[in-house]
């Protein structure tokens, strides 16, 4: 009888056991699936500031976009539109590197999934780079658009100018002619 009570209490204390390491379980269970919703937030996050920095950079391309035709209708003023030029070029540079940091974002999107929370944070901080940049950018082309609009208004100033001339000129060889 007694052997029966040993083995009982000997029952008892293996099943003890296997609750409190089922509950150890559980508990690391439910804190992964926290890291894991955290970590899927993370991502959620990067991919609207991801779609966010493709709005900017449609922007930025249909803002290069007017300034090349701006360019394209001043050949006139070429001498003027130069420097105009220059920064055009410049800016697609950059706009290029920009573009392809995106591509490359997106890709290291898709990485973080796999890797820790010291991987997020990188990954944001070179999202704020190219949030910066994009920015910059933006700035850079409205400085160019208006730079441009000043050329364009130069030469419209200069072209009423020359028409005055012109008339002037006309008016002065039809009296001289009358004489």
């Amino acid at each position: 009888m007694e052997k029966i009570k040993e083995k009982m209490n000997l029952i008892r204390a293996e099943a003890d056991n296997a609750i409190a390491r089922a509950e150890a379980a559980e508990t690391k269970n439910k804190a992964y699936e926290q890291q894991l919703l955290e970590k899927e937030q993370a991502i959620t996050s990067l991919n609207v500031q991801l779609a966010r920095l493709d709005g900017d950079l449609e922007a930025a391309e249909a803002k290069l976009a007017v300034a090349k035709t701006a360019q394209a209708d001043g050949e006139q003023s070429k001498s003027t539109n130069d420097a105009l030029a220059r920064k055009v070029v410049l800016l697609e540079e950059e706009l290029d590197a920009a573009e392809k940091n995106c591509q490359g974002d997106d890709r290291k999107v898709r990485r973080v999934r796999r890797r820790s929370s010291r991987d997020l944070a990188d990954r944001l901080s070179r999202l704020r780079q190219v949030d910066v940049k994009a920015e910059h950018f933006e700035r850079q082309v409205q400085r160019a658009e208006q730079e441009r609009d000043q050329w364009e208004q130069k030469y419209e100033d200069m072209h009423a100018k020359y028409k005055n001339s012109q008339a002037e000129l006309d008016n002065l060889t039809k009296e001289m002619e009358g004489i």
